[in-house]
């Protein structure tokens, strides 16, 4: 008759020590990789700007004119919402709006009625036909571009005079104002163009590309000169980038939360979750469940005690030792004593049938087949040959 012996689970769950003896690398890589992720999102929000943006040194920026600028006594100033660039227009400021097809037809209104009366100089840079209408009544955006970036003045405004050429060439303009100045023009068509207020000191000046701004293009022909000149006629200059966010929020200061972070944050916590995915998959240790495969050699018996007991040993594992002890030796003296091998875990079977073999001397077969798991390991040695020592007893004749 074949008896099946059910073995109990010999897994031991780790210690918080081993836990964190495992883990500390991953802890390590982590915090790392926060403090870097954190390190670049604010580099990366302090230092790298938009295009026409004062702030960037970036060839496509516009920090070079604003430091010279502040050479001259000129003080720059950058606001992202239309509230700030209305209050800001005055007879001594000049309001350059850098990309003004941005804004929403309302938006275009109120800034208008901001500007038109304040005395004060407004730079619209690259303003199309969906801008220029309404911001300068009377000034009309030719779909068609200048196809030379390089142009002459070919006009009186001083300003253009002193430059002399420069790199103008972008939207042109034709307009219905007879005191306006058309400059740098292109088949006929003025690249810039300056219209003076219906009242006051104040003007708008229309200009056609955005080049003569950038850090890249301002040591080329006389485009330092004519920007510094069209920029540097008041002592404020106030330099408005209107963003998608504004002109979604209408007339109201209104800003999300996501509107609120810099981008750069958006970024580190991206490379965040992926560093933390590819760790996590790293450290995986296994992906499904487990497969059991044959042995490629033949390994000896007591090799394979010799590595359980070496995991038992390196988990503290005592109970789970004792507990195999006892069970293997339960099930060896099961049949010597006339116990079913089905009932050798069962201390009322086999303890009776054990007690009509032994002499009575010696520790309690109760204690040492199911008794407490061992406190230490000289216990669980102690443990080891007393189950010895009563398995020799039982098979004694």
């Amino acid at each position: 008759m074949t008896t099946e012996v059910t073995t109990p689970p010999t897994s031991a769950s780790p210690t918080a020590r081993q836990v964190w003896t495992r883990s500390r690398g991953v802890a390590l890589a982590l915090v790392l990789l926060v403090v870097a992720a954190v390190a670049i999102a604010v580099v990366r929000s302090d230092a790298r700007h938009g295009r026409l943006d004062p702030r960037s040194a970036a060839p496509s920026g516009s920090r070079a004119v604003a430091e010279l600028l502040a050479d001259r006594g000129v003080d720059t100033r950058v606001v992202t919402t239309l509230a700030e660039a209305a209050d800001a227009a005055g007879p001594d400021t000049t309001l350059l709006v850098a990309v003004p097809d941005l804004l929403t037809p309302r938006q275009q209104t109120r800034l208008r009625t901001a500007t038109e009366d304040s005395g004060g100089r407004t730079v619209l840079v690259a303003s199309g036909v969906a801008s220029v209408e309404r911001l300068v009544p009377g000034v009309m955006a030719d779909p068609a571009n200048s196809l030379d970036s390089t142009l002459e003045p070919d006009c009186d405004l001083p300003a253009a005079v002193r430059a002399g050429s420069a790199d103008t060439g972008g939207i042109r303009y034709s307009s219905a104002h007879p005191d306006a100045d058309e400059c740098y023009r292109s088949h006929r068509l003025a690249t810039l163009l300056r219209v003076p207020a219906p009242s006051g000191t104040g003007d708008t000046v229309l200009l056609g590309a955005p080049d003569i701004l950038l850090n890249d293009r301002l040591d080329e022909h006389g485009n330092a000169s004519l920007a510094l000149q069209l920029l540097g006629s008041r002592p404020h200059l106030v330099w408005y980038l209107p963003t998608p966010a504004d002109a979604t929020a209408g007339t109201e200061d209104e800003k999300s939360f996501f509107d609120l972070l810099p981008s750069g944050w958006l970024w580190g916590t991206v490379q965040l979750f992926v560093a933390a995915a590819l760790a996590a998959l790293w450290r995986a240790r296994r992906l499904g469940p487990l497969v059991p495969e044959k042995l490629p050699v033949a390994i000896r018996a007591s090799e394979t005690v010799e590595g359980r007991a070496r995991l038992y040993r390196k988990a503290d594992a005592r109970d789970r030792a004792a507990l195999a002890l006892r069970s293997a030796t339960r099930v060896r003296l099961a049949p010597l004593v006339g116990v079913p091998g089905t009932q050798a875990h069962a201390p009322e079977a086999l303890l009776p049938a054990l007690s009509a073999r032994l002499d009575g001397d010696g520790p309690s077969p109760h204690t040492l087949l199911f008794g407490p798991p061992p406190g230490d390991d000289a216990a669980l040695i102690r443990l080891a040959d007393q189950l010895d020592a009563l398995e020799r007893q039982v098979r004694r004749p």
